[in-house]
């Protein structure tokens, strides 16, 4: 008997952590939906959003869901995907999870194989 493959759910996160509570809430979601296992569920982070990775969680808005959600995501086994270049990545410090720089083209891939895509 051949298994379905699972619906792939693209989070695509593009706002400021530092002002916005959307990257937190993004975060929180895409790990609830992953535990179910019913979904894979991929984390994209684009521009400032990156800052969500970082060291230091404490000035962000909504810390911890990063702090209490983020490791739930790396357990699933899939590298976070940021946007190759990104602006402040050099200023993460050490990573909270393992992440992998991803081009306009990998993401457009991601987006054309996901079931779904949401915007944060």
């Amino acid at each position: 008997m051949n298994a379905t493959p699972r619906p792939l759910v693209l989070f695509v996160v593009a706002s400021d952590p530092r002002s916005s509570h959307r990257p937190a809430e993004a975060v929180r979601v895409a790990a609830g939906i992953g535990t179910w296992r019913k979904a894979d569920v991929r984390l994209y982070l684009h521009g400032p959003a990156i800052r969500a990775l970082g060291e230091w969680v404490d000035e962000l808005v909504d810390e911890d869901n990063f702090t209490r959600y983020l490791p739930i995501l790396r357990d699933l086994g899939h590298p976070v995907l940021v946007e190759a270049g990104a602006v402040g990545a050099a200023d993460l410090g050490e990573a909270t999870v393992p992440f992998v720089e991803t081009t306009p083209a990998e993401l457009a891939h991601w987006c054309e194989r996901a079931s779904s895509v949401i915007h944060f």
